[in-house]
Parts: structure tokens; C-alpha cells; sequence
């Protein structure tokens, strides 16, 4: 992986320098003026974060990996320019991504992460008292390292006893493994085309590997249920003070039951939603925006049926 630097002028009479990787944009008018990360979100849509300074990169087998410093969030973990999470409130997404399949569970023992490199998932769910084992499997070593080196909020997650990390990839993994689990959490990237991941996202994988390795009860997290779900805010405040050690910092009882309910635009779409990926036309999924592929995954779970 090599940099390109180029200068373009600015109508203020600076210029700018131009740092571009395979995927990642970070400019800078001169020395004295602010760096700026920029990401593509989708054709004709990016956005841009002032840094502080840029803390690491690397490149591994499978993917570009930086650590910035960005001035309003904190450090920001990018993977193939894409932002993965960020110090200041990555908290939000993790404790609503691992805490309800949790906490809906009668008594989980076991969790089984595909992805999940950064380590805030697993730290999330070592917070439960039932837990006995978790297994994150990631297969990417370097992006592991990275994190357990930079990410100082997980240090204590990865010398957690309880923490099985496998260096593999996660279908294979699913596949090898004897043992079933209670919970199984996709905390993965993008489906890009070519990337480590995108035939998770397929029906298949879902239907003949994954669903066979969930115990009775058991519950696959992803960006749907194939249930509605009935919850009271105030049993599930119980149940956090019951089985989580520590305060949560986003999720309550409240919120919990709120973030079940979708609005008009995306329950419509939803609804309308026919098409299912298959292994044979996975590739597809690199042509679809980030908002298409958490449609697709939800019709996806919804279409397999997890009971």
C-alpha cells in the first residue's frame, strides 16, 4: 500500500495536502492548519472528522487498519476507511448490540462472537454474572493486536479468563466447533466484495451452520428477531440491576422497549422486502449502501426463523 500526495489550491489561497491511501483520505491545508479524516459514505455523500493526529496504520492480510485522534470523538478505530467505532460513545452501539440478546435469555452461559476484533463486544458480555465462557473468533490476528494494544478501554476484556480468543475464520469456525451456544453475536464489517466477512450475511450460512449451533433458547443477534418482542421496561430495568455488573451507560429498561419499535419508513420498507442473498449472489452485496445491507440482513433473519 502506497501514499499518494498531491496539493490542490483553495480559493482562501492555501493549500491543501492530500493523503490518499487504497482507502483512506486525510487532507491538510498546511502545517499549521487541522488534518481532516473523510469518508465515503455513498455516491456523492461523505463526511469529514478534524484530527489530532493520526496514532497508527497498518496494513494486514485482509484489511487497511488506522487509529486516529479526532478532536470531538476521541480515538477512532477505521477499518478500510470505514469508521468502526469511536472512544466517546462506542458504548452505545455495544451495550445495544450485546445486552438484550443477554438479557432476554433465561441464563446464558456461553457466547460465541463472529468478528468482534475491537474487543468491546466481549467486554460487554463478561459484564454478565451467568457467563461462564466467551468465544471471539476474528480472522484477522493483526486488527486483534492492534486493538488489544491501542484500545486501553478493552484491556481489562482481553485478560479476562473467560474470553476464548480464536484466530480464525468465524464460518469455519461454527463449523469445526462440537459445542452449541446460547448466544451468537454478529459484531461484523461491511459485506464488501472480497472482504472477510460477506458470506455471513447469506441465507445459507444462516440456515445450515449458524442456527444448528444455537441451544434451545437460544438467540442469534443480528439487525432483526423473527419475533416481536414483548418486553416491560420495568422488568428489564430489574433484570439489569439482576445481571450486569456495573451501571450502563445508554440502555435501560426504556430505551430498551423503545428501540423495538420501528418507524413508518422502515417498517414500509421492510415489508415490502423480497429478496434474500444466497451464497451465488453474495458478491452483490459491495453494490448496496450501508442502509441496504441492514435491510437485507433484517430480511434475512426475519425470512429464516430463529425458534
Amino acid at each position: 500500500m502506497g501514499e499518494a500526495v498531491g496539493l490542490f489550491p483553495y480559493n482562501n489561497g492555501f493549500s491543501k495536502v492530500h493523503y490518499e491511501t487504497n482507502h483512506m483520505i486525510i487532507e491538510q491545508k498546511n502545517e499549521e492548519e487541522d488534518s481532516w479524516f473523510e469518508e465515503e459514505i455513498d455516491v456523492d455523500l461523505k463526511w469529514s472528522f478534524a484530527l489530532n493526529r493520526v496514532l497508527h496504520k497498518g496494513t494486514s492480510e485482509y484489511q487497511d487498519i488506522a487509529l486516529l485522534d479526532t478532536k470531538h470523538f476521541g480515538k477512532v478505530l477505521v477499518i478500510d476507511g470505514k469508521m468502526q467505532s469511536a472512544e466517546v460513545d462506542e458504548f452505545i452501539y455495544h451495550e445495544c448490540l450485546i445486552h438484550p440478546p443477554l438479557l432476554c435469555h433465561p441464563n446464558p452461559k456461553n457466547v460465541f462472537i463472529m468478528g468482534g476484533g475491537e474487543g468491546s463486544a466481549a467486554r460487554e458480555a463478561l459484564r454478565h454474572r451467568s457467563i461462564e465462557k466467551v468465544v471471539m473468533c476474528d480472522i484477522d490476528q493483526e486488527v486483534v493486536d492492534f486493538c488489544k494494544k491501542h484500545l486501553t478501554a478493552n484491556h481489562e476484556a482481553f485478560r479476562n479468563m473467560k474470553l476464548d480468543l480464536v484466530i480464525n475464520d468465524a464460518k469455519a469456525e461454527l463449523e469445526e466447533r462440537n459445542e452449541k451456544f446460547d448466544i451468537i453475536v454478529g459484531d461484523l464489517a461491511d459485506p464488501v466484495e472480497g472482504g472477510p466477512c460477506y458470506q455471513l450475511y447469506t441465507k445459507s450460512f444462516y440456515e445450515n451452520i449458524l442456527k444448528p449451533k444455537l441451544n434451545n433458547n437460544g438467540i442469534f443477534v443480528t439487525q432483526a428477531s423473527d419475533q416481536p418482542l414483548r418486553i416491560e421496561a420495568g422488568k428489564m430495568d430489574k433484570k439489569i440491576a439482576e445481571r450486569i455488573d456495573g451501571e450502563l451507560l445508554y440502555l435501560n429498561g426504556a430505551s430498551f422497549v423503545s428501540s423495538t419499535i420501528l418507524n413508518k419508513t422502515v417498517a414500509k420498507t421492510l415489508k415490502n422486502e423480497t429478496h434474500v442473498y444466497a451464497e451465488d449472489n453474495a458478491s452483490g452485496l459491495h453494490q448496496m449502501s450501508a442502509a441496504d445491507v441492514l435491510d437485507q440482513a433484517t430480511a434475512d433473519a426475519i425470512a429464516i426463523g430463529w425458534t
